[in-house]
């Protein structure tokens, strides 16, 4: 029977077709990147200080600068060995007492008792506005920021293995594109959010259907595509996601308020909603489902688009990755490689999350100029695609995968001890480590695929890859709180994380030119892969002989 992949090589492994629909495809990616990491404007914590009122009365009728205010507002405190202005205390004053003068150099308040603030903040943000100035979550309400991130997770987490399912039960284009209705609603629902709460269930509503489109259009592309071209097209799909981190801070910069902010990411999801008109649903699917007429169809109309003939028997099609065994989590842990194969790929999917979102968000409590700072960090991604392409072929999977979080997790701690006063010096280093984890981040994608058996290859991905929403549930809390205790501290536990991560990837087999397991045998005894390889390269080899031996007789006999 005719499998799929040989239809394709006469329909076009990657013609005009499939380019077309990969596309429109990797514009997904785009406002992805405004959903994953948007918290560093949406949510941004400027300088803020307590506000009292009747200061505020005193600074317009005495002529009182802003700073002024400010120094009779709030005490110095001590913040790792450095004395700088409260923000969560305020002088305990009675304004309105007549013994108080508009002579701030005569006031000295130093020796005053403080208490916290009563009247809100002020924020020194030049009429921006984040979520955080908006419903004042800053000292003792600090912490919910960190939930606005974890809750994106939390949708992620859910949404990825919901829609996973769907994507199996109803289709690839059909999840795809109910993934994106949900996106519109829910995202126009986060910018008109009336309080914290609601924000949070909108959020996480945004979450469930994100990724999950996402991984819907990865699978789609990756199933129409013939088998050299889906790693290409694979990185390529995410290296997408990095055009939209550098268009991020251009959009954030412009749009001033965080709700038209989040507006203008979310409408791109109800403009892919016409890419019903535009896509296929995926023929090996429809095969998969025993819907061969439709599958038929769209696999002509592709032949046609790349301006090919079709001459094998495509009405003989089958499903040429249908499996009777049936996956279950057992079998990812049942034997011993399978289970070090779970533990090590679970393990950097959670560190790849954790360290690439603690850097990003970690440029927004730097106290320079965030979009500059967005800007530059974003473009060193570009060449994490272009490097794994270039090395996976030449070097292998393995040792690019370990350099990449070992290079990530020297940053860290070299970024640690850097000064301040190094300023660029400290960017350069920070911007290697992003480049690191991000390399790490694509590698992990396609490095799960080839370590699992045919038949629990989707299961692996899915059950590994949840541990990548854990993460992100995990590192705004790690970044946030621990910056509180020393800004630097992150960076430790980040670089720490990627050098074991690193070390752990040493562990796993190299899988450059190797085939693809079919069973867990595969896995558990390699050599007998080696063995068939070889015995088939050697029976190939052995029917040369043969033809030179009648390269001497002549023609006519032969």
């Amino acid at each position: 029977m005719t499998t799929f992949d040989d239809i394709l090589e006469e329909a076009g492994k990657f013609g005009r077709c499939q380019k077309r629909i990969f596309a429109l495809l990797c514009m997904v990616s785009m406002p992805w990147a405004g959903v994953y990491v948007g918290i560093v404007f949406q949510g941004f914590t400027p300088d803020h200080w307590c506000r009292d009122s009747a200061v505020v009365e005193r600074r317009q009728a005495c002529g009182w600068s802003l700073e002024d205010s400010r120094r009779l507002t709030v005490p110095l405190v001590n913040s790792s060995g450095v004395l700088q202005q409260s923000s969560c205390e305020q002088y305990k004053v009675d304004w309105n007492s007549t013994g108080l003068t508009c002579d701030t150099q005569e006031l000295d308040l130093s020796k005053t008792p403080t208490t916290a603030c009563k009247e809100g903040w002020e924020y020194d943000y030049e009429g921006r506005q984040s979520f955080v100035t908006e419903f004042d979550l800053v000292c003792s309400d600090g912490w919910l920021v960190d939930m606005y991130q974890a809750t994106l997770n939390v949708g992620f987490l859910v949404g990825s293995i919901a829609i996973g399912y769907l994507a199996d039960r109803f289709g690839r284009k059909m999840s795809f594109l109910m993934s994106n209705l949900l996106n519109g609603i829910a995202g126009i629902l986060v910018a008109v959010a009336p309080d914290y709460v609601s924000l949070l269930i909108f959020r996480t509503l945004y979450g469930f259907g994100v990724k999950g489109g996402w991984v819907a259009g990865y699978v789609l592309i990756t199933e129409i595509v013939g088998v050299e071209f889906r790693r290409t097209v694979g990185v390529l799909y995410q290296m997408f996601f990095s055009v939209g981190i550098l268009l991020l801070p251009l959009l954030a910069y412009f749009i001033t308020d965080w709700r038209w902010l989040q507006v203008v990411i979310t409408v791109p999801y109800i403009l892919f909603l016409s890419y019903y008109w535009f896509i296929p649903e995926s023929p090996r699917w429809l095969l998969s489902q025993n819907k061969k007429a439709q599958a038929v169809k769209i696999t002509e109309d592709m032949a046609k688009e790349n301006k090919m003939t079709l001459s094998k028997n495509i009405e003989t099609l089958k499903d040429d990755n249908a499996d009777s065994s049936t996956a279950s989590f057992m079998d990812l842990i049942r034997t011993p490689k399978m289970r070090k194969h779970t533990f090590i790929l679970s393990y950097n999917w959670f560190t790849s999350a954790v360290v690439y979102q603690g850097l990003i968000m970690r440029l927004g409590i730097l106290g320079g100029d965030v979009y500059i700072d967005f800007l530059i960090s974003g473009l060193v991604e570009f060449p994490a695609a272009f490097l794994i392409l270039f090395t996976i072929e030449r070097i292998g999977r393995r040792l690019p995968f370990a350099s990449a979080n070992i290079v990530a997790g020297a940053s860290c701690f070299i970024t640690a001890f850097i000064p301040d006063s190094m300023f660029w010096f400290k960017t350069v280093v920070a911007c290697i480590g992003r480049l690191g984890i991000t390399m790490a981040f694509e590698m992990v994608v396609f490095v799960n695929t080839e370590l699992y058996p045919t038949f629990v290859r989707n299961l692996g991905v899915s059950v590994c890859s949840t541990l990548c929403d854990v993460g992100g549930i995990v590192a705004p809390f790690l970044l946030y709180r621990l910056a509180v205790i020393w800004l630097e501290l992150p960076l430790i536990i980040f670089g720490s994380l990627a050098f074991l991560a690193g070390g752990l990837v040493l562990l796993l087999p190299e899988t450059r030119g190797v085939p693809l397991p079919d069973t867990i045998d595969d896995i558990e005894f390699p050599d007998r892969v080696k063995e068939k390889v070889e015995l088939k390269n050697q029976q190939m080899t052995n029917l040369l002989p043969n033809n030179n031996v009648t390269t001497n007789k002549d023609p006519a006999t032969v």
